[in-house]
């Protein structure tokens, strides 16, 4: 079952539970989903799973930096809300992995490019992404290869 399969058998649970949160989550990714596929479809392409996760993906993005905006403005409400949407998206994100493993695996990735100081930082971020994409925080990759590079 695809990703926007599983989606639209949820939204429809979700309607007959009324559970008017997760309802409304699963519409707004159900919609997005659609959009990139008509985007695809234009380019005689069909939708990926990789497509499908990128577009949860941004929508994380999106609520995780609402979150913070919501929480420098003292909206303690809507923070709520947002981290309650994050997390109905994140059911169907890949499992994410831990920060000593993406540690690891950045320093194989830094070994591989040979990278030496922070100026190789243009060589080990695209690989480390390419590999962690759906699995780990862009946020915590990027702060795992300054770190690392700082250190080599």
């Amino acid at each position: 079952m695809s990703l926007q399969e599983q989606i639209s058998t949820d939204l429809k649970n979700a309607m007959k539970s009324g559970d008017k949160l997760r309802l409304e989550t699963l519409r707004t990714l159900r919609a997005a989903l659609l959009e990139k596929q008509i985007e695809r479809r234009g380019g005689g392409a069909t939708m990926s799973p990789d497509d499908e996760t990128g577009v949860l993906l941004t929508a994380a993005k999106r609520r995780k930096e609402s979150i913070e905006q919501f929480a420098r403005g003292g909206r303690q409400d809507l923070v709520d809300q947002e981290s309650s949407e994050l997390a109905i998206i994140q059911e169907y994100l890949p499992k994410q992995i831990g920060r000593e493993e993406i540690q690891q695996i950045i320093q194989g990735i830094i070994a591989e490019t040979g990278a030496q100081s922070a100026a190789d930082f243009g060589k080990v971020m695209p690989a480390a992404m390419k590999q962690l994409k759906g699995k780990a925080d862009g946020k915590v990759v990027q702060e795992l290869v300054k770190e690392l590079l700082a250190r080599a």
